[in-house]
């Protein structure tokens, strides 16, 4: 029997993109964890005919529909009547929703009225689903045989809350949960989506656990998701898989799931005993940023220069004034010396850089927009990169690859120094 999930979110602000949809993440993320599958997903206005098409369609592909939105007292609150239009059901008022809208009102030292009082009137044969965090309630409803509704408010809050005390467990105790579906992300840096696909090919086909590609902002993640009991179990069948994919790409993967390059670079650092500063122009204090986000980086990260003016370059971090003038500020040299200044003025065992031309303006045939440098200094030897991030990329984008690529130069570095990279 088909037992999938589609998930209907409704609401004109979610259209408009005034609100960005994180109900359907979190639902999505809940059936998962029900093992439930779940093949798609619908945002619909606040219009009854449009609601009521994608209502039509959702019920030829799946057997549990869940709605968020349009919960309420307000004109724009349709979900509850075009789903009883739809299911040819009578409307009737709940005494037991009464007397809960009256309390809660009371408490808050208000009379219920006529307008609010509406949120009791539900569908004949609907089972309540308690709100226990706001007002209006949803319903566990079957209006047709192997179809089970459910509806929740938009106001996260209340969803989740409806979601964790009731929802939930009634999926769990009447059969709809089958496992889990569990998944892992690997995450790269460094290496472009084609080339790591490429790298796996052989796994993209495997259909328990499956292995899929993403591309974000100059990362790439592979997602193996497995289908089984338990996490446990499921873990037991991504292992495997995680393992012959780090054995192909080990030297770009850099952690997994809630992992940070900041983060990685940190632990390595605090695991070998060292410290780092840094030295910044085209990103501003971005590097820093992201170092500063991980609890506990005053173990090992000292500090930085901002020195995104040849004087400060010059006075803070001792930038010879004749390879500024030669060679210029965005160079394989100047990165090489901001690198050793700060590492040399701030006391750190390592020093690292950041020089580029962030865009849209300042860039040269010679030296264009996106070109960036990356210095890495120590007490035995400094490395430099050469970055060409292109002139495609915005400014935010170039500033933030840079800050990454640093870190990830880093990690590589630090790595290397285990014997754990060739």
């Amino acid at each position: 029997m088909n037992r999938s999930a589609e998930i209907i979110c409704i609401g004109t602000e979610l259209l408009l993109g005034d609100i960005v949809n994180g109900n359907a993440q979190y639902i999505a993320q809940q059936l998962a964890s029900l093992g439930i599958s779940h093949h798609y997903q619908t945002v619909v206005g606040d219009n009854p005919l449009r609601i009521q098409r994608a209502v039509a369609i959702a019920c030829d592909r799946a057997r549990l529909l869940i709605f968020t939105g349009g919960l309420g007292p307000t004109p724009d609150d349709l979900t509850v009547a075009t789903l009883a239009e739809f299911f040819d059901t009578p409307l009737a008022e709940r005494s037991e929703v009464v007397a809960d809208l009256k309390a809660k009102f009371a408490n808050r030292g208000r009379k219920l009225n006529d307008v609010s009082r509406r949120q009791a009137t539900l569908p004949e044969g609907a089972d309540i689903l308690p709100n226990s965090v706001g007002t209006a309630p949803g319903v566990i409803w079957a209006p047709r045989k192997g179809l089970l509704v459910m509806t929740f408010p938009g106001v996260p809050r209340e969803m989740k809350a409806m979601w964790q005390e009731t929802a939930r467990p009634y999926l769990q105790a009447n059969g709809w949960a089958n496992g889990v579906i569990h998944s892992r992300t690997l995450k790269f840096w460094g290496i472009g989506e084609e080339t790591l696909a490429a790298k796996v090919q052989s796994l993209l086909d495997l259909e328990n656990p499956t292995v899929a590609p993403y591309a974000g902002d100059g990362e790439v993640r592979l997602r193996i998701s497995a289908r089984a009991s338990s996490v446990e179990a499921a873990n037991e069948i991504i292992d495997p898989v995680a393992q012959k994919i780090l054995q192909l790409s080990s030297r770009y993967c850099y952690g997994q799931d809630n992992d940070t390059l900041a983060k990685v670079v940190g632990q390595l650092l605090q695991t070998q005993s060292l410290t780092l500063s840094v030295a910044e122009s085209c990103t501003g204090g971005g590097l820093g940023q992201l170092l500063t986000a991980t609890p506990g980086s005053s173990a090992y990260f000292w500090g930085g220069v901002i020195s995104y003016d040849n004087r400060v370059k010059r006075g803070l971090l001792g930038v010879d004034e004749g390879v500024l003038n030669s060679c210029g500020a965005v160079s394989k040299e100047v990165a090489t010396l901001m690198a050793e200044g700060v590492r040399d003025r701030l006391g750190t065992d390592w020093g690292l850089s950041i020089t580029g031309v962030a865009g849209p303006g300042g860039g040269s045939d010679e030296k264009p927009v996106g070109l960036v440098y990356i210095g890495l200094a120590s007490a035995a030897e400094t490395l430099t990169q050469k970055h060409l991030f292109g002139t495609d990329l915005s400014r935010d984008q170039i500033r933030q690859r840079s800050a990454l690529s640093a870190l990830n130069h880093l990690r590589l570095r630090l790595i290397s120094a285990e014997g754990s990279v060739s």
